[in-house]
Formats: C-alpha cells, sequence, structure tokens
C-alpha cells in the first residue's frame, strides 16, 4: 500500500475516534446529570454508560462522518458538504413540574460541559506530558481539544435539534407549541448552514477562540509562551 495512503488513512482513523468518542461522551453527560437529578429514564433505556455504542447513532457517527473523512483520503477529491455528526439524543422525562425548566436547562447543558470537560483534561495532560518529556504538543492532545471545542460551539446553535435551541427557548419564554414548529424546519435550514461559506467561516472563528482557552492551558503547563 502507498506509505501516503496508509498514512492519510492511519490519520483518518484517529480523527474519526476522536469525534465518535467525543460525541459519545456529550451524549453521556446528558444522561449522566439527567440521572442524577432524578429523572431515570435514560437510565431505563441504557444511557448512564460509558460504552460508546450506546449513543453512537449508525448515520450520525457511523456512515456520514466515515464517508465525510475517508471518501478525500481514498479518492483525492473533495466532498461539497462540512464535516457533521451526531449520536443518539437522549429521551429524558422531566416528571418533576417544579423543577422542570431547571432540569431541563442542567440536562442541556451537561452536554457541552462534557466537551469543555474533555477538552480541559486533554490540555493538562498535554501540558504535562510536555513539561516531562519536552517537544511540541501532541498532535493528539490539540486534536481532542479542537473537535471538542467545535462540539461546544456547534451545539450552542440556537437552533433544534441542537443544544442551544432549549436554552434560547428557556430565555425567550417560546411556548412548547412554538418551539415544536421550530423542530419541523430549522434542522433542513441548519444543514444547508453548515455547507455554506460564511457560516463555516463564523464557525471557524468562534472555535478557534474556545479552542485558545485549552490551548493557552496546555502550553502554560508546558512552559511556553502563548
Amino acid at each position: 500500500m502507498d506509505p501516503q495512503l496508509l498514512a492519510g488513512l492511519s490519520q483518518g482513523l484517529i480523527l474519526y475516534i476522536i469525534l465518535a468518542a467525543s460525541i459519545a461522551l456529550h451524549e453521556f453527560g446528558h444522561a449522566k446529570v439527567a440521572d442524577l437529578l432524578g429523572d431515570h429514564l435514560p437510565r431505563s433505556q441504557g444511557r448512564v454508560t460509558l460504552n460508546p455504542f450506546a449513543h453512537l447513532d449508525p448515520i450520525g457517527t457511523g456512515l456520514i462522518p466515515l464517508v465525510m473523512i475517508f471518501w478525500p483520503i481514498v479518492t483525492g477529491m473533495s466532498l461539497p458538504i462540512g464535516l457533521i455528526g451526531w449520536g443518539r439524543p437522549v429521551q429524558i422525562s422531566l416528571a418533576e413540574p417544579r423543577t422542570r425548566v431547571r432540569d431541563e436547562i442542567l440536562i442541556t447543558l451537561a452536554g457541552p460541559g462534557m466537551n469543555f470537560l474533555i477538552a480541559l483534561v486533554t490540555a493538562i495532560i498535554g501540558g504535562v506530558y510536555v513539561r516531562l518529556h519536552g517537544g511540541n504538543a501532541p498532535d493528539w492532545a490539540q486534536q481532542i481539544i479542537f473537535i471538542n471545542a467545535l462540539q461546544i460551539v456547534f451545539n450552542l446553535i440556537p437552533l433544534p435539534p441542537l443544544d442551544g435551541s432549549r436554552l434560547m427557548r428557556h430565555l425567550v419564554g417560546m411556548s412548547e407549541e412554538m418551539f415544536m414548529r421550530m423542530v419541523t424546519v430549522t434542522p433542513f435550514i441548519l444543514f444547508i448552514a453548515v455547507n455554506m461559506r460564511w457560516f463555516q467561516e463564523i464557525l471557524l472563528a468562534a472555535t478557534v477562540r474556545v479552542a485558545h482557552i485549552f490551548y493557552f492551558v496546555l502550553y502554560h503547563l508546558a512552559g511556553y509562551n502563548f
């Protein structure tokens, strides 16, 4: 096999594993916080687990990301769509009326919060590794930080079915009826937007700003100026 192709496949596989693991942990964050708040529907559906296969979607974390990552590597032709991926949504019951809004907000924040934690822990480990062994920041650390920063930014976009839409709904006092109307339309708008250059540039700029928080931690611990 061509060494260049083999190297590309290896890098693609690492990227896919990082993406799939980050998506799985994002969904686990939702499920775990729901369980801690007394909503046991995710546990009854087997979602309060670190087993990634409980959280991955065959299309959203299987077929589509694999094609998007490996098609350009194998064929040398880029795809006309941006890299996207998603996991199986965690279902919640919010059975306690008195704390329903608070619980939904906390459960919603738990997904991006898990991505924040992953990026922070990676930055700490990467920084300590460089401090002890020297050299540059490991590629794996930079990839994990960037992918999780991207997930934080992307999931906080206030359009259904993303987490940001549920936060926005409570911030503006949107009715359940209006929110459900949005759910039937906005996923198509979102899919179109992620493949438009202006949207990709804004998303990239926001992701870089968030990633810089974690890169600062990494390089500070490594003893480098950043």
